[in-house]
C-alpha cells in the first residue's frame, strides 16, 4: 500500500484544525469568564448600594437616638444640681436646729400688757378727716 499524498501535509492540516478548535474554545471560555465577572461586578455594585442605604438609615436612627440621650443627660444633670441644692438646704436646716438654744423660763423677758383702747369706726374716720383739713390735705376750689 502506497500512502495517498504526503503524510506530512495531512499532519499539518490536523494540527491547524485542532488549533482552530482550541482558539474557538478559548474565545468562548474568555467570553464566558467575562460574563461571569460582569455579573459578579454588577451584583457587588447592587450589594454595595443596598448596604449603603441601610447604613445611612441606621446612621440617621443613631443620630436621633444620640440627640435624645444628650437631652436626657442634660435633664439628669439639672436634676442632680437641684437635688444637691435641696440636700444642702436641708442639711443646713438640720445643723441650725442643733445650734439653737432651748429657752427656759428664766431666759424669757416679760412685758407689761399694753391696754388697747377700742375706738369706733366713726370716730376714727372723723378724726382722720379733721386732721386732713388741718394739714390742708383736702382743699377747696380748683
Amino acid at each position: 500500500m502506497k500512502p495517498y499524498g504526503n503524510q506530512l501535509n495531512l499532519k499539518k492540516k490536523v494540527l491547524y484544525q485542532s488549533k482552530k478548535n482550541t482558539e474557538k474554545i478559548s474565545i468562548l471560555n474568555v467570553r464566558l469568564i467575562h460574563q461571569i465577572f460582569d455579573t459578579i461586578n454588577i451584583s457587588l455594585l447592587i450589594l454595595i448600594f443596598i448596604l449603603f442605604s441601610l447604613s445611612f438609615d441606621s446612621q440617621r436612627k443613631w443620630s436621633n437616638t444620640y440627640r435624645t440621650l444628650s437631652k436626657t443627660r442634660v435633664i439628669n444633670n439639672n436634676l442632680i444640681d437641684y437635688i444637691s441644692k435641696i440636700e444642702e438646704f436641708y442639711i443646713s436646716e438640720l445643723e441650725s436646729l442643733n445650734s439653737y438654744k432651748k429657752a427656759k423660763p428664766e431666759d424669757l423677758i416679760y412685758l407689761d400688757k399694753i391696754v388697747e383702747t377700742k375706738e369706733s369706726l366713726f370716730k376714727k374716720n372723723f378724726r382722720s378727716f379733721i386732721e386732713g383739713l388741718s394739714d390742708s390735705e383736702y382743699q377747696g376750689g380748683y
